[in-house]
């Protein structure tokens, strides 16, 4: 499986996963998307705790897939939270002011 962020476009195949318990693991997202051919995977984590921030992304190998995995498994619970999952957005220009920031 390729690194996250490899700089393949991906489409319309990765997904945002939310409101994900802190107690979930790549591990159980990976098995909650086992009905799919998963091409990368991440949990995303805070980067002063190391703790879940409650969010990740899982991209797919074909838009077809992503849009079955949407109405399949958006408000289906894992670990006692029900699971939100949308198309996941472009990140925008992280350097705009008013964002922020180290002070």
């Amino acid at each position: 499986m390729p690194a996250w962020g490899s700089g393949v476009a991906s489409g319309g195949r990765r997904l945002f996963v939310g409101n994900l318990a802190f107690i979930v693991t790549e591990t159980d997202l990976r098995v909650f998307f086992g009905d799919y051919d998963i091409v990368a995977l991440k949990i995303i984590n805070d980067r002063d705790t190391g703790e879940s921030r409650g969010f990740g992304f899982v991209e797919l190998r074909t838009e077809v897939a992503a849009g079955d995995a949407l109405q399949q498994l958006n408000g289906r619970p894992l670990k006692g939270r029900a699971v939100r999952v949308r198309l996941a957005e472009e990140r925008s220009d992280r350097s705009s002011p008013g964002r922020g920031g180290r002070r």
